[in-house]
């Protein structure tokens, strides 16, 4: 007879509301053997006893068989005493002590929920929220680990028999599927109309009434996982001029959702990426480049851009929206925009979206299954075959980053800007969902709740902070007073600093050797106080030394030239001696009166902060070409320019423009001087030539200077390994060429994949850096200590 024996296995990772206890007692029943599976606070712990040959077996295949959701982090296991006895059962959940499991990120309806969901025969037909173990909501409804339903805000609706007869076979795909319910005994929709106060639609299928006022042009707030959308018929040109104006939207794109593949195939250009992307468990908006013959599809959601960002339905409720087979005709393609007023986060409470989108929405098609925290939609597009994350938020947060170095418990509090903080400890950084940018008072509070909730569901009880350098930053404040109110150490990072240390951790370095970093963005606060930009660091994540950078212009009075940028061109061309002739779009485009106070601002430089932002320079020249002048979201006239460029695509291989590069005199950075090209922008304006050439000039010029400083970097220290970081690099046009000539010419290149290039990944930068000064630094003291590249305050 065989021996016997029993094992205790502990499995870490995202283990807990993706079917991992069903699969263990799945996998132990078929072996034979015996024992318990429960869920605790450091993960998955089962004990197993049989056979010692099936014991092994159970142990060596159970990270490689788990279930789709699952990601399996460790598998350890140990012998203990044998207990004897029969059968194998899932007991109740042990709770206390820190947590160390993972939660899961929300996922997209699975296919066998939407075969039940459109079957008549099947008791959750239609049902809004129908789920199994490996899909539904995870993360926003968690209010605790272990993960159970308890800890969930399901809790408050009671399983019927039938529910809970699913709930406990272990046959059935729902075993212990927490968010599991039906329409007997689940949460309820309910359309309400606008009014004072709103009034419930009585006696009526809720999605269906909802779809038939979308259908009808009607704009509605519609309650998703992780917060409320505002939706209407992307083919109606009123309801979508209506959302416009009345989100105070100006031009900025709108998100769409198509109901299908074949929808989206007739907007935009489709490659397999894309294909798997769209179709994925995390169902991101994925930025397309969008048909010619788009236009005739739907009103144009994106003016002057050249993508759409569309996603396909992730949960019953879209689906419901786009139409089952078989429903009445009805929209199938939708705008799918965060439920807020520009510059506001996204409203996830009820009462809150009743009083905030009041206004914005002419209904509310809404349920009464709480938020636990808002998750706003991820965004990723794709890049020479490769993704890049611009927004990791929904179906991403909460899963967690390794790190390449081990860190102490601790908080990077995130910049101003696509705001996002970053948690870490040992090995692991958890990047939160996408916060929003913190001049609203609302914002703040969003992040404070959402970092109380991570805290709670990681076990992290931050000991270190991290925060942006800059004085007026919202966020660096609330991190200054938190230090002082808990006696932390604050370490302040350069903004740059921390966007090459956010490359440098997603692609796994240690930071043993500098590598050249390459930070293009619109606004960062520079050692000096000007606004830095268009930077070239020698960095690790100990330090940096300022290697190249593009030279200073005037910022004439800050936010207006940034929303201005004919404000930037002529700036940019009084630096560099030109006139600024009234031939010259940017010129005409300035209001006379404006045009004298801007001269006269610029002689006397009044409000006049100098920048070398890479940024402002593609504003300028966006103006200059006649482009865009007004901007009315972030980066649109550089998003524009990229559009230009990309319409003269094969137009000729003429290598750009050259900037001019001055040697410092003396040690110092060398200066990337962009008037050279700015002159033969003008020559070209003057000219006659096409806009869309002169922007596929500056492209190449720009992917040309990162080329030269690079070389002249490694030539002098001797490092190969770049690193493209930067709100800049989101522009794939540029990311592109600049990859491509950097890697003919034998650098090793290194671009953002998963982390996002822009400020929301400034985070996870922080983190390093602070983490490594805080620990090179032999002995912390209170109050200011100065260390290469970096300052560190305590209160």
């Amino acid at each position: 007879m065989e021996a016997l024996q029993r094992r205790r296995v502990t499995v870490r990772g995202v283990v807990q509301g993706v079917g991992f206890r069903p699969y263990v007692y799945t996998r132990a029943t078929g072996l034979g053997l015996a024992g318990h599976v429960t869920n605790t606070p450091e993960g998955v712990v089962a004990e197993v006893e049989g056979a010692a040959a099936a014991v092994l077996q159970f142990c060596e295949r159970l990270a490689a068989d788990a279930p789709p959701l699952a990601v399996v982090d460790a598998v350890d296991h140990r012998q203990v005493p044998l207990a004897g006895g029969t059968g194998f059962r899932i007991v109740p959940s042990r709770t206390g002590g820190p947590p160390r499991t993972l939660v899961s990120p929300d996922t997209a309806t699975c296919a066998d929920c939407l075969r039940e969901l459109a079957d008549p025969a099947d008791r959750r037909h239609r049902h809004p929220f129908i789920t199994c173990t490996h899909c539904g909501p995870r993360f926003t409804i968690v209010t605790g680990v272990p993960y159970d339903r308890a800890h969930t805000t399901m809790a408050g609706f009671p399983m019927c028999p039938d529910c809970a007869r699913e709930y406990a076979d272990p046959a059935d795909r729902r075993f212990h599927a927490q968010p599991v319910a039906c329409p007997a005994c689940g949460p309820r929709m309910r359309l309400l109309l606008a009014g004072n106060p709103p009034r419930e639609v009585p006696d009526a299928d809720p999605v269906a009434e909802a779809r038939r006022l979308l259908e009808a042009g009607a704009v509605l707030a519609v309650k998703g996982l992780g917060g409320y959308h505002l939706a209407c018929d992307a083919a109606h040109e009123d309801a979508v001029a209506t959302l416009r104006r009345r989100k105070a939207r100006g031009d900025k794109p709108f998100a769409l959702m198509a109901r299908d593949l074949a929808d989206v195939e007739r907007l935009a250009h489709l490659g397999p990426l894309e294909r798997s992307l769209l179709t994925g468990p995390a169902r991101p908006i994925v930025l397309l480049r969008r048909r010619a013959d788009a236009a005739g599809q739907v009103v144009d959601v994106a003016p002057r851009c050249p993508d759409l960002g569309v996603m396909l339905p992730y949960t019953p409720v879209h689906h419901l929206l786009l139409g089952l087979p078989g429903d009445p005709p009805g929209p199938c393609l939708l705008v799918m925009t965060s439920g807020n007023l520009s510059g506001e986060p996204i409203v996830a409470d009820d009462a809150e979206a009743l009083e905030r989108l009041a206004g914005l929405a002419d209904a509310w098609l809404t349920h009464d299954r709480p938020i636990q925290v808002p998750c706003d939609d991820s965004v990723v597009r794709v890049c020479d075959d490769e993704p890049m994350v611009l927004r990791r938020s929904r179906g991403h947060a909460p899963l967690p980053l390794p790190l390449p170095l081990p860190v102490p418990p601790s908080l990077a509090v995130g910049g101003d800007l696509k705001n996002t903080f970053c948690l870490g400890d040992g090995r692991r950084a958890w990047l939160s969902a996408h916060v929003g940018d913190m001049d609203d008072l609302a914002t703040q509070d969003a992040h404070d709740r959402a970092e109380a909730q991570l805290e709670a569901i990681t076990g992290v009880t931050p000991t270190l902070l991290a925060a942006d350098r800059h004085p007026g930053y919202r966020s660096a404040g609330r991190a200054r007073r938190r230090a002082a109110e808990r006696d932390l150490p604050l370490v302040r990072v350069q903004h740059h600093h921390a966007h090459i240390a956010s490359a440098l951790a997603e692609h796994g370095l240690d930071g043993d050797r500098r590598v050249i970093g390459v930070a293009f963005d619109g606004t960062g606060y520079g050692d000096d106080g000007a606004v830095w930009g268009g930077e070239v660091l020698l960095a690790d994540y100990a330090g940096y030394e300022r290697f190249a950078h593009l030279a200073y212009v005037p910022l004439p009075g800050g936010d207006a030239a940034v929303h201005r940028p004919y404000r930037m061109a002529l700036s940019h061309l009084r630096a560099a001696g030109i006139e600024r002739a009234a031939d010259l779009p940017c010129t005409a485009a300035c209001p006379p009166g404006e045009l004298r106070v801007l001269e006269r601002q610029l002689e006397r430089g009044l409000h006049c902060v100098p920048t070398s932002s890479m940024g402002r320079l593609f504003d300028a020249v966006s103006s200059l070409a006649g482009v865009c002048h007004h901007s009315g979201y972030e980066a649109q006239a550089a998003i524009e320019l990229e559009g230009a460029a990309l319409r003269a695509s094969g137009t000729g291989p003429d290598g750009g423009y050259a900037f001019g590069l001055a040697a410092p005199v003396g040690p110092g950075p060398l200066r990337a001087d962009p008037g050279p090209v700015l002159a033969a922008v003008v020559a070209d304006v003057r000219a006659g030539t096409d806009p869309a050439t002169i922007a596929a000039r500056f492209h190449r010029s720009v992917a040309g200077l990162v080329a030269t400083l690079c070389r002249h970097a490694r030539e002098r220290h001797g490092t190969d390994t770049v690193a493209l970081t930067g709100g800049v690099f989101a522009n794939t046009l540029l990311s592109s060429a600049c990859a491509r000539t950097l890697r003919e010419d034998g650098f090793i290149v290194l671009r953002h994949r998963h982390v996002p290039p822009n400020d929301g990944g400034l985070s996870l930068g922080q983190l390093m850096v602070a983490a490594t000064e805080h620990v090179t630094a032999s002995h912390p003291q209170r109050g200011e200590v100065h260390v290469p590249g970096g300052t560190r305050q305590s209160a």
